[in-house]
């Protein structure tokens, strides 16, 4: 007698709520860009150090990855719609503190309110709220919300730049705190409720069968990925976060250098919907593995490419290469691992590619202040993904090696 198959937990309303936390993502994000887009102008009050305003950046990715952890537990108590209702409003107390001007008003604002309890409290809960929402396109639907950054990214940057050099970074920041408050509280009360997906206790065989993962313990494997995510995350952050100052470096007015952010994360955002149907069928590593690589490539070209054009052309290859990587790691998660893990893998995942995201826009700061050029900083991004690239295909070799062999 054939079992019929259990039915599916997805419906309209979970891409209804996936669609809203891409909304809410996109706004919280875009807080972040400000301060890529006026780097110059901060730079310029603190003598044109370059690494302080990066550090800013640095600051709110690694607060998110802290923030993730403890927000996420939070959520798991209080639910996701009161997390992202309260941390939408630090976001705005973050920018408002950071107009006190740099560097410790910067710091601070980015770092504790935008970062730890603002994007924390967004980002993270909502990767594993949409997760509980499917089981069938996850990977789809984990693309999807982790487009935020990237549709923040595509939308903003021009639209900052003129407020930038229209008002200042000052009242940009205060404007901006408004709008994303009165934008992500609303979407929180009234798609972000109860999710389908109902997290059981583990029975002890269910335990049994998740206490090797890929052949190894389960923590050691997790480490690697971590690791992994660190180590890509370091290049992925540094044409984001200094694109805009480095085509200014190369003689290319700062508008173009915001429109090509754009084109980069616009390239990025779309790329990534296809990213997420390709790690359905091939799974969350391989698909890592695959964007890894072509990361690597994109970063060397950056390195061999000087004008406008060129550049252009490698912004957009360099956003097609990059866009699938996060969320495939976070499929990779929900497809090693029990579900019920899901509320501190997720997090702390995500706190190691946020740790690499930040090191990665400071350390290219650091770099230029000391050689006074972007080659050297690119040329250790490039070293960090080649590592990666050697950590992943481990994995994946792995995997394949305890594939069953087709019948």
């Amino acid at each position: 007698m054939l079992l019929s198959p259990s039915p599916s937990i997805e419906s309209k309303a979970s891409w209804a709520v996936a669609s809203a936390a891409l909304f809410a993502l996109a706004m919280s994000f875009g807080a972040a860009w400000i301060t890529a887009v006026a780097l110059k102008d901060i730079a310029s009050e603190v003598g044109g150090s370059r690494s302080i305003p990066a550090l800013a950046t640095s600051l709110a990715w690694l607060g998110s990855g802290i923030g993730g952890i403890l927000m996420s537990q939070i959520a798991e108590r209080a639910g996701t719609r009161a997390t992202v209702m309260i941390s939408s409003v630090m976001i705005a107390l973050g920018l408002t503190i950071s107009t006190f001007g740099p560097p410790w008003p910067l710091w601070i604002g980015h770092g504790l309110f935008i970062g730890l309890f603002g994007i924390g409290g967004i980002n993270a809960p909502l990767y594993i709220y949409v997760s509980r929402w499917f089981d069938r396109r996850r990977g789809s639907a984990l693309a999807l919300i982790s487009s935020g950054t990237y549709l923040a990214g595509t939308i903003w940057p021009p639209i900052f730049e003129r407020a930038i050099a229209s008002v200042g970074w000052r009242h940009t920041m205060l404007w901006y705190a408004l709008a994303e408050m009165l934008v992500v509280a609303p979407i929180a009360v009234i798609y972000f409720g109860a999710p389908p997906e109902t997290i059981h206790p583990l029975t002890s065989e269910a335990g049994a069968e998740k206490s090797r993962v890929l052949g190894w313990p389960p923590n050691a494997v997790f480490a690697m990925i971590c690791c992994a995510a660190v180590l890509c995350c370091i290049p992925m952050a540094m044409p984001q976060g200094h694109l805009v100052a480095f085509c200014s470096d190369l003689g290319i007015s700062r508008s173009m250098g915001a429109l090509m952010l754009s084109v980069l994360l616009g390239t990025a955002f779309l790329s990534r919907q296809i990213w997420g149907a390709i790690s359905d069928r091939i799974g969350g590593l391989t698909t890592v593995l695959i964007g890894s690589a072509w990361q690597a490539a994109s970063m060397t070209a950056f390195l061999l490419t000087q004008n406008e054009a060129g550049l252009f052309t490698v912004t957009a290859a360099f956003g097609l290469g990059f866009s699938g990587i996060i969320p495939a790691y976070v499929l990779a998660v929900r497809e090693l691992f029990p579900p019920s893990q899901a509320s501190w893998r997720i997090p702390t995942l995500l706190l190691f590619s946020g740790g690499g995201m930040g090191a990665g826009s400071w350390i290219a700061g650091l770099l230029y202040d000391h050689f006074g050029y972007y080659t050297p900083a690119f040329t250790a991004g490039i070293g960090s993904n080649l590592l990666n690239i050697v950590v992943i295909s481990i994995l994946v070799g792995r995997q394949l090696l305890r594939q069953p062999a087709p019948a």
